[in-house]
């Protein structure tokens, strides 16, 4: 969706299949991305008029052979990397093309936060390249934190591989969890009201003002700011190591 802002916009709606809180996690969850100074995508409250939904035949939700009017008011937004009608936007990169993306280090960063949000979906990434510029070097942007906090549950269900993105070539520079950094000292050190500024932005409705449940999702995050590092180590004395230029035994 285009909005007010002149920025296009992936929105996503209250009544969707996955649920309300899919809503808050993403709002919450891309605050707390972008206190560790990662690529993800500006969130945004979109606000959508009941008019807009009764005169837009495109605006609906498909479940199974039923077809779902998308709700009015406050939904998430958010923002397209780019015009989508200028610039092609790819949602996967060979190999080959991933050595050309110019912040590449950040899926070490996003190993980090999903890490600490417990994200149970697959680590989701676009890529594009400014419109118009010969130069072969992409950017990623980091997309789709519904999953954070396991969707819905609002819990921590830890594996040591999860929160991984499927390309592993993305870890090919990690030598040890020196190469996690700054995003690991980042993590430790946010600013002590910075949970509840960030919980401050999301509607409650989105969360069915359950203010009790909230604060506990906060309290765990807290406490989990200095476990992350204990959780790369995990992973990286896995079966299916992802890190095989790992240099020391830590």
């Amino acid at each position: 969706m285009r909005c007010e802002d002149g920025y296009y916009y992936v929105v996503k709606f209250q009544n969707n299949p996955q649920g309300v809180r899919i809503l808050a996690n993403e709002m919450l969850a891309a605050k707390l991305a972008q206190a560790l100074g990662l690529p993800v995508s500006e969130p945004e409250v979109v606000e959508v008029s009941d008019w807009l939904v009764q005169h837009t035949p495109e605006m609906y939700i498909q479940r199974g052979s039923e077809r779902v009017r998308c709700a009015s008011g406050f939904q998430f937004g958010s923002r397209f990397p780019c015009d989508p009608l200028r610039t092609p936007v790819y949602d996967f990169l060979p190999d080959v093309l991933l050595e050309a993306v110019v912040n590449l280090d950040s899926f070490c960063g996003m190993l980090v936060f999903d890490k600490w949000t417990c994200n149970t979906d697959s680590r989701q990434s676009v890529f594009h390249r400014p419109h118009g510029s010969a130069s072969p070097r992409y950017t990623a942007t980091m997309v789709d934190q519904g999953f954070c906090f396991n969707a819905n549950d609002w819990s921590f269900p830890d594996a040591p591989l999860r929160g991984l993105y499927s390309r592993r070539s993305v870890y090919s520079a990690v030598v040890g969890l020196e190469s996690f950094e700054p995003y690991l000292d980042r993590l430790e050190n946010l600013e002590e009201d910075f949970l509840e500024d960030a919980a401050a932005s999301v509607p409650p409705e989105w969360y069915q003002g359950s203010t009790e449940e909230l604060g506990a999702l906060l309290r765990n995050l807290e406490k989990r700011r200095t476990m992350v590092a204990r959780m790369i180590l995990s992973c990286r004395h896995s079966d299916k190591n992802p890190f095989p230029n790992w240099r020391n035994d830590g």
